[in-house]
């Protein structure tokens, strides 16, 4: 009797010890997995996400990120920003613990948490802010911007409209249009944060969000209209030439699109099929410089548009070659911008 409770007890014992080590195995195997050694394993990370997704990792991505400086400028940063935004709305219930394990981050790249929780879609994404705000002191008044609604969330950007008659007589005189605090057209990293939340989720809305830019390929007015559809453009054909993902994609929109983005789309399409995107870049890259030595309607000024509109333009990825994922970091094919150069490049030409 004695001898049968003993062998229950050391089986139960074994037992025991066995849960122990599984369960310490499995708390210390994903720290080690979640880890990331370079930049660049990252963005292999990013590249696959969509079809494999791991959350828990998106906190220790931001850190190696911030560790790089990767996020020191949020013009160059909107691709990142549109991932962990789209990574953190796909995950609600798992969201605030996320973003807690980011932090702490450095004063400069505190905006990074505050803008992602902004973009991310979530439908509480304003209390798990203003429950965060302690924790990031550095941007005490972008977060009061965001919760007051001075700032806006992606998903309330709407596409700039197209300047009246009188408007544009008016610009003739001097006379500014009120322009909204953030828009497609003034900030051309929205085109990388909409990229980012495609790679984080697969979202059928970012992608139909960069459909609609496309009329702007062919703009006649406005530079800033112009390299933006430009982009847009470019990206689409490069990603959907690169990933059948988004080609599928891009073909079930083409039919739902009204009569001006419907052929630019279906260029896009053939282009990204026959993996033929170099006609667009050069199409596109003629009419910037069209614009730039013919002038623009109402908006003929180019040191002017270098001005008004300064920060991540797409123009430097359309000049850029085609380049791997992992060559650069954020390589243009991805997102729409990369940093200043690319407006900069036209206005010093002048």
């Amino acid at each position: 009797m004695r001898h049968a409770v003993l062998t229950k007890a050391v089986a139960f014992a074994i037992a025991l010890l066995a849960l122990l080590v599984a369960i310490e195995a499995a708390a210390a195997g994903p720290a080690r997995d979640a880890r990331f050694v370079t930049r660049s394993a990252v963005m292999e990370w990013i590249d696959d996400y969509r079809h494999k997704p791991e959350p828990r990792r998106l906190p220790a991505a931001v850190k190696t990120l911030s560790e790089a400086g990767a996020l020191r400028d949020p013009e160059a940063a909107g691709f990142y920003v549109g991932f962990a935004a789209g990574v953190l709305g796909a995950n609600p219930r798992e969201a605030e613990r996320l973003v807690e394990a980011m932090l702490p981050l450095p004063p400069g790249d505190q905006w990074f948490a505050v803008r992602a929780l902004a973009y991310s879609g979530l439908p509480a994404w304003k209390s798990i802010l203003a429950r965060t705000a302690s924790k990031l002191p550095a941007r005490r008044g972008m977060i009061d911007a965001y919760l007051a609604g001075t700032l806006p969330a992606l998903d309330a950007i709407a596409l700039d409209k197209s300047p009246t008659f009188l408007e544009k007589l008016g610009e003739q005189f001097g006379v500014k249009q009120k322009r909204p605090p953030v828009s497609y057209a003034q900030n051309p990293e929205l085109l990388d944060t909409l990229w980012g939340r495609y790679f984080a989720s697969g979202e059928y809305r970012a992608l139909w969000r960069i459909v609609t830019m496309l009329p702007w390929s062919k703009e006649r007015d406005s530079a800033e209209r112009l390299a933006i559809g430009s982009s847009a453009k470019y990206t689409l054909a490069n990603n959907a030439a690169r990933y059948p993902d988004v080609l599928d994609a891009l073909r079930e929109m083409e039919p739902q699109q009204d009569k001006e983005a419907r052929p630019v789309l279906a260029a896009v399409i053939h282009a990204a099929e026959t993996v033929q995107t170099a006609g667009i870049r050069k199409e596109q890259l003629a009419a910037l410089e069209k614009l730039k030595t013919r002038g623009a309607g109402y908006q003929r000024d180019m040191k002017l548009w270098g001005y008004a509109a300064q920060g991540a333009i797409g123009v430097g990825c359309i000049v850029a070659a085609t380049m791997s994922l992992t060559a650069a970091g954020l390589p243009c094919v991805i997102g729409g911008a990369v940093a200043s150069a690319g407006i900069n490049y036209w206005a010093a030409a002048q």
